[in-house]
C-alpha cells in the first residue's frame, strides 16, 4: 500500500508538471500573437531558452536556496519513494521557470537576448527562490513570527504573490530600465499604438494557459490525498468572473478579453483553497477590471512601455490575490478560514519589496556590464532578423 501510495502522488504531480510545462507553451504563443510580427520568431525562441536556462539555474542553485536540498547524491538514493523529490522538482521548477517567462512579455520587441538569458539564471537561482523559501518552507522564520503576530502564517497555495506577482514586480524594474520602444511615445505626449500581430495566436495562448492553470492550482496540493474539488471549482469562477469584467471593462476588446481569464486565475492561485466559489468570482471579476484599467493607464497615461501588460496582469492582479485570500479566506465571508488579512498584506509586500530589489539589482548590473537593450536600428529592423537571422514566414517561393 504505501508502494502504491507513492507511485500515486508521483503520477500526480507529474501530471501537474507537464501542465504547467504546457503552460510556457501558451505564455510563447500570447507573447507571439501580442508583438509585431517582425519579433514573432524572438518571442518564440526566448521562452523555451529562457525555461532551458532556468531548469540549470534552478537544479543547481535555486531549489537549494529554496529547500536547502539539491541532488548531488547517487542515483539510486534519488529514486527513494519512486522518485518524488525528482517529480517535485520538476513541478516546482515549472513555477520557477515562469518569471523569466512573465518577464518575456513585458520587454519584448527592445531586450537584447543574452543579457536576458543570463538575467533569468540569476533571478531564478537566487532572486524568486529567496523569497519561494520564506512562503512555502518556512525560511528565516518569518512564516512562524507572522502566525505569532496575527493568528496565521501567510498563506499563498498555488503562487499568487510567490510567483505571479513575484514576475509582475520585477518585469516592471526591466521594462522601466529599458525604456520604451522608440516610435511608440511622441515628444509631445502623443502614444502610437502597437497593434496585435496576429489575434487567433493570442487567442491560442491564453487558451492553453488557462486550461494549464487547473494543473498549476489543483496540482499545488502536491499529494494525492490532499487533492480538493474546492480550487478547481474556485479556479473556474474566478476564471469566467475575470472573462466577464475585461469584457465590460475593455468595451469587447478581444485581447481583454482573452487576458480577462489570466487575470482571474493569478488572482486565485493564492486563496484557491480557502475560499467560497463565490467569493472567488468576485476576486476573478475584480482582477479582470484591474487589468484593464491599470493596462491602459500604464500604457497611455503613464508611458510605461509594458507590451503585454505583464505588471498590470501578473504584478497588480497577483498582489490583489495575496491580499483577497484574507479577505475571502476567512469564514464570516464563507471562506474555510485558517488565514490573516495583516498577514496576507505583509506577505505580499515583502515579496514586491524582494522582486523590487532584486529587479533594480540584477538588471541594473546587467545594463550597466553589458547593456540589456537593442540598438535603435536593430529594434527598426525587429529581433527576429537582428538577433535570429530569420524571419517568422518567408516572403516569397522560389
Amino acid at each position: 500500500m504505501e508502494a502504491f501510495r507513492s507511485g500515486s502522488d508521483v503520477l500526480f504531480i507529474l501530471l501537474g508538471a507537464i501542465m504547467v510545462l504546457a503552460m510556457h507553451s501558451g505564455f510563447a504563443f500570447l507573447e507571439v500573437g501580442t508583438v509585431r510580427k517582425k519579433n514573432q520568431v524572438n518571442a518564440l525562441v526566448k521562452i523555451i531558452c529562457d525555461f532551458s536556462i532556468s531548469t540549470i539555474a534552478y537544479f543547481f542553485i535555486g531549489y537549494g536556496v529554496a529547500y536547502g536540498m539539491g541532488f548531488m547524491q547517487g542515483a539510486e538514493t534519488l529514486v527513494e519513494k519512486n522518485g518524488y523529490e525528482l517529480v517535485k522538482f520538476f513541478f516546482l521548477l515549472t513555477f520557477a521557470a515562469a518569471i523569466p517567462a512573465i518577464i518575456s512579455g513585458g520587454i519584448a520587441e527592445r531586450a537584447k537576448f543574452y543579457p536576458q538569458l543570463a538575467a533569468s539564471a540569476v533571478l531564478v537561482g537566487f532572486i524568486y527562490p529567496f523569497f519561494e523559501g520564506i512562503a512555502w518552507n518556512g525560511n528565516f522564520g518569518i512564516q512562524e513570527w507572522l502566525k505569532m503576530q496575527f493568528g496565521a502564517a501567510f498563506h499563498d497555495f498555488a503562487g499568487s504573490v510567490v510567483v505571479h506577482a513575484m514576475g509582475g514586480w520585477l518585469a516592471l524594474v526591466a521594462v522601466i530600465l529599458l525604456g520604451a520602444r522608440h516610435g511608440r511615445y511622441g515628444k509631445n505626449g502623443e502614444v502610437f499604438a502597437h497593434p496585435p500581430s496576429s489575434i487567433p495566436f493570442l487567442a491560442l495562448g491564453a487558451w492553453i494557459l488557462t486550461v494549464g492553470w487547473f494543473g498549476f492550482n489543483v496540482m499545488s496540493a502536491q499529494k494525492i490525498d490532499a487533492v480538493s474539488g474546492l480550487v478547481a471549482l474556485n479556479s473556474l469562477m474566478a476564471m469566467v468572473g475575470g472573462v466577464l469584467a475585461a469584457l465590460a471593462a475593455g468595451r469587447n476588446d478581444p485581447g481583454f478579453v482573452h487576458n480577462g481569464p489570466l487575470a482571474g486565475l493569478v488572482a486565485i492561485c493564492a486563496g484557491s483553497d480557502v475560499m467560497h466559489p463565490i467569493g472567488a468570482l468576485v476576486t476573478g471579476a475584480v482582477a479582470g477590471g484591474l487589468f484593464v484599467v491599470t493596462f491602459m493607464l500604464t500604457q497611455n497615461r503613464w508611458k510605461i512601455d509594458d507590451v503585454l501588460g505583464v505588471w498590470p496582469l501578473h504584478g497588480l492582479c497577483g498582489a490583489w490575490g495575496g491580499i483577497a485570500a484574507g479577505i475571502f479566506g476567512l469564514q464570516v465571508f464563507g471562506g474555510v478560514g485558517g488565514v490573516s488579512f495583516m498577514s496576507q498584506l505583509a506577505g505580499t509586500a515583502m515579496g514586491v519589496g524582494i522582486a523590487l530589489i532584486g529587479g533594480f539589482v540584477v538588471y541594473g548590473m546587467f545594463k550597466a556590464a553589458v547593456g540589456i537593450r537593442l540598438t535603435r536600428e536593430q529594434e527598426f529592423e525587429g529581433a527576429d532578423l537582428a538577433i535570429h537571422k530569420i524571419s517568422s514566414e518567408a516572403g516569397y517561393d522560389k
